[in-house]
């Protein structure tokens, strides 16, 4: 790819820091850091060999990406193990996490710039998710240090859940495949190369993950 070496050190950054914030959420879980750090390298050895750039295959390769991570969080919200250890994650941690969604937008944002992404995926089209990564420290503090209404913390990973979904979905259907309907020409290829395709197998499941098990946590409360 022909980028500024800064984007993909600033991504590279931002996929650890997700991890880190996984982590401490989990409470120092040291399987979910050796399952999550054995996925990120395996995914990562994958995309740097070129693989998910072939598009032309069927089924498309980017599934590989995406469903495996989606597939563990429906076992985790539908078995009796994994709803306690999803019950058991730190609820402050969880919300902290969305701060990546921030250097994740500045990252499409120079993608964009770069041709890889349309236009569209970035704060300057149709992605307001940022609005997600400057908004969570600031919920954060007030839910932890003042005792915010959980309807307002509740309300706001709804929100902030949408936020995702719009991106998301976005995102692949403007990805060159049999889904495409928009972007033709500018289309969605740079989470298929290294170091990016974390985004899609990594960080959006985890961001998934962490407003889930927020919504199951109150609403439990």
């Amino acid at each position: 790819m022909d980028l500024p070496e800064y984007v993909s050190v600033v991504f590279i950054v931002t996929t650890l820091a997700t991890l880190y914030f996984l982590y401490k959420a989990s409470k120092n879980s040291k399987l979910l850091l050796l399952i999550c750090s054995l996925w990120i390298l395996i995914q990562g050895a994958i995309a740097y060999t070129g693989f998910y750039t072939v598009i032309n295959t069927v089924p498309p390769r980017f599934a590989l990406l995406i469903l495996p991570a989606f597939v563990l969080i429906a076992f985790l919200f539908n078995t009796v193990r994994g709803k306690s250890f999803l019950d058991s994650f730190d609820q402050q941690w969880l919300t902290y996490l969305h701060v990546v969604r921030i250097p994740v937008e500045m990252v499409l944002y120079w993608l964009f710039i770069a041709e890889y992404v349309p236009e569209l995926m970035t704060f300057e089209g149709r992605n307001l998710d940022i609005l997600s990564g400057l908004s969570a420290p600031i919920i954060a503090y007030m839910t932890f240090n003042k005792n915010l209404n959980r309807k307002i913390i509740l309300f706001w990973n709804f929100i902030c859940l949408g936020l995702l979904f719009n991106i998301v979905i976005n995102a692949i259907l403007a990805a060159p495949s049999a889904f495409q309907v928009q972007a033709f020409d500018q289309p969605n290829v740079g989470v298929f190369y290294f170091p990016f395709v974390w985004l899609p197998c990594f960080i959006v499941p985890v961001v998934l993950l962490s407003h889930l098990v927020c919504i199951r946590q109150i609403i439990k409360k």
